[in-house]
């Protein structure tokens, strides 16, 4: 019965989210453009799909996913898998399992994500298959997989999340300049779309269950920040990856020239 309860309070609060974006939806339609509403039938039942799936994805998200990543960042953390007791446990290298968990869970749920699916394969069929979504994903991929990888370092460390940041911004700043034009706006967009619906729910409470596992951190200090390195590390293996592309590209075509004049 209280999962009945709570299954309907969840789909209330999801109606009351929802409907502010349908009256402005409504309102431009009906008084802006003043045109009839098109496929009025599809449109509510496409509208119900929503509602009840983004309902059932919250539940799912509080019911599973949040407590498996708490549970397997204590896990990970427990004195008994990093030594027995026997290693002091603020020593950043008995974290080994961790770091390996993190870049792992992030290259899993980055390869699984919904919107960097999307965005893969339309920059294949616009690039006529010169990028290939495949390989697009998996970039994306190792990208996250370090960015989250190295959050969870800086949250054992307890160094400040603002040193990272600037120097990882700065580096992309840096690839900015000498990146193929055609790759930046991609590389600037696989970095937005790794923070979605899969994504998001398992590193945010990897993050929180860590901060709680760790001695001395603070879940509300330390336990957020990863998502911000799962979103910034893929725009720099995407453009190191255009990079590299490029000079292989150009090594290539001035060895041809150097064949044909000889």
């Amino acid at each position: 019965m209280n999962f009945i309860f709570d299954a309907g309070a969840v789909l209330l609060a999801t109606i009351r989210d929802i409907l502010p974006i349908l009256l402005l939806i409504i309102g431009f339609q009906l008084f802006v453009l003043r045109q009839p509403i098109p496929q009025l039938r599809r449109l509510i039942v496409g509208g119900i799909y929503v509602v009840i799936g983004l309902a059932m994805f919250l539940i799912g998200l509080e019911k599973a996913l949040f407590p498996v990543g708490k549970i397997m960042a204590a896990q990970l953390a427990d004195p008994t898998l990093l030594g027995g007791g026997n290693i002091e446990l603020v020593d950043w290298t008995a974290y080994g399992w961790v770091y390996l968990f993190a870049a792992l869970i992030g290259f899993s749920t980055t390869i699984a994500e919904p919107s960097l699916l999307a965005v893969a394969i339309k920059a294949g069929e616009i690039s006529s298959g010169v990028i290939s979504p495949w390989g697009l994903r998996i970039t994306v991929a190792i990208g996250v997989a370090i960015g989250i990888a190295l959050g969870t370092f800086r949250i054992v460390t307890g160094t400040p999340l603002h040193f990272y940041i600037i120097i990882g911004y700065i580096v992309i700043v840096l690839q900015t300049f000498i990146t193929p034009k055609k790759m930046i706006a991609l590389a600037y967009d696989s970095g937005g779309v790794t923070t979605s619906t899969v994504t998001v729910p398992l590193v945010a409470a990897l993050g929180l269950g860590l901060s709680d596992a760790v001695p001395g951190r603070n879940p509300a200090i330390d336990g957020f920040g990863l998502i911000a390195f799962a979103s910034l590390f893929p725009i720099i293996t995407v453009m190191g990856y255009a990079q590299i592309s490029h000079w292989f590209v150009n090594n290539s075509l001035k060895k041809r020239s150097k064949g044909e004049n000889k």
